[in-house]
């Protein structure tokens, strides 16, 4: 692969507050750090139900807007120490599954989705059954799904 493309190669993951968000990252930083390429991270503010007062919903948003470049921030010094390079960093108001896939359709950066299962199993999450059923077709990037159970160094031995 030339290395132009490896550089090119930008893995997103899905911020959400799932346990598995910590395989799908670690994952991700691996993938770049040893294959090349960069790492975005996403989080997707869901948006507050009915507010009767609109100055008290918009510092309800204001502060989970807050709280979304916070954990991105923390998170970016965790992509860094493993990659040497700094994330992008999306931050998105609305329905997680609809937020990521209108974000790759609309941005040619992203190259490759990687997203995690549960460690304990059971029924996949929201999106990974979204993704690989009825929106299958909206997908136009490759998507990785890696098994929540891997440890540190089972991740290490596949990326």
């Amino acid at each position: 692969m030339p290395e132009a493309a490896r550089r090119d190669r930008v893995f997103l993951v899905v911020v959400d507050d799932s346990p598995e968000r910590r395989i799908a990252l670690r994952y991700a930083c691996l993938r770049a750090k040893n294959g090349g390429g960069r790492v975005a991270l996403l989080r997707v503010i869901e948006e507050e139900g009915t507010v009767e007062w609109a100055g008290v919903g918009a510092m309800l948003q204001e502060e989970r807007r807050e709280e979304a470049e916070k954990l991105l921030s923390a998170l970016a010094t965790e992509v860094q120490e493993i990659t040497g390079g700094l994330p992008i960093l999306l931050i998105r108001e609305g329905e997680p599954r609809d937020e990521l896939l209108a974000l790759l359709e609309e941005d040619p950066r992203l190259s490759i989705l990687i997203l995690a299962t549960a460690a304990t199993g059971g029924a996949p999450g929201p999106l990974i059954t979204a993704l690989t059923g009825r929106y299958a077709p909206r997908l136009h990037v490759p998507m990785t799904i890696v098994p929540g159970n891997l440890s540190d160094e089972d991740l290490e031995r596949v990326t």
